[in-house]
């Protein structure tokens, strides 16, 4: 697609969404809070489909994004707080503003460098909330917090080297919440717990893996192995749910080799 093409696309998109804003009941109830749990369901879908390497799921999940972008414009647009050109000006002028790699005369040797760069002009720019953890948003998902979380407090320089001290940090926890547990202390364990969850998305972290998307996954390959497991029992005549726990395993081992060996 030539450039044309694109600015085509994108003014015959915001075509519809002004016309979805004026003639659409439910369009036209919406403002930012009450469509903004849609955009991230949207994004969630969109993560989903870029993890799985699935290129027609991604053109359609970006769209559905792209969508949401016009929409939220379009409500700045309503009460003249800003409109589509200036966000895309915004971003553009941050986006130049925080690679002087590249726009400018800044040199960097890998990947950390640009990451390093990027935090220092992030804590300078004006506007910005003070202290280290300004501007963390309090409600993302779990993980993906305490990654928000760790990666500020490694841009002052608070960090481990490699990942070797974060994954002996994992083992250190789950040592000490089974010695809460096994102590009887539920306080005690909830905050070890915590504190494992935690050592685990600093591997992810330091792996420069997604915790969240990564928990999705499991989740998924244990739900699947379960269904398989189930099926496998329903076909020897037996019902899932009324097995003992032990052909309940063993079920769920044949799933798991029928899947080539992948733990």
């Amino acid at each position: 697609m030539t450039a044309p093409d694109a600015a085509a696309a994108l003014a015959r998109l915001d075509e519809i969404t002004r016309r979805l804003r004026r003639e659409c009941p439910w369009d036209r109830e919406q403002d930012e809070r009450t469509i903004v749990p849609h955009t991230v369901e949207e994004a969630y879908e969109l993560a989903d489909a870029a993890w799985r390497r699935d290129d027609a799921k991604l053109l359609d999940e970006l769209g559905d994004v792209l969508f949401q972008v016009h929409f939220l414009a379009l409500l700045l647009q309503e009460r003249s707080a800003g409109d589509l050109a200036q966000v895309a000006e915004h971003v553009t002028q941050k986006l130049i503003r925080r690679h002087p790699h590249v726009f400018g005369e800044t040199e960097v040797s890998d990947a950390a460098d640009v990451l390093r760069n990027w935090d220092e002009i992030k804590r300078e720019e004006t506007g910005r909330e003070p202290g280290i953890f300004g501007e963390v948003p309090e409600n993302l998902p779990g993980p993906l917090y305490a990654r928000k979380v760790q990666r500020r407090a490694a841009s002052t320089g608070f960090d481990f080297p490699g990942v070797e001290g974060p994954l002996q940090g994992v083992r250190e926890e789950l040592a000490e919440l089974e010695s809460a547990h096994a102590a009887g202390d539920p306080e005690a364990s909830f905050r070890e717990l915590g504190d494992l969850l935690f050592a685990a998305v600093n591997v992810a972290r330091k792996l420069s893996l997604d915790p969240e998307l990564a928990l999705r996954a499991a989740s998924d390959r244990f739900r699947g192995r379960v269904e398989a497991a189930e099926t496998l029992s329903a076909s020897d005549g037996g019902s899932w749910e009324d097995l003992p726990r032990e052909r309940q395993l063993e079920y769920y081992a044949r799933a798991r080799l029928s899947e080539g060996g992948h733990t």
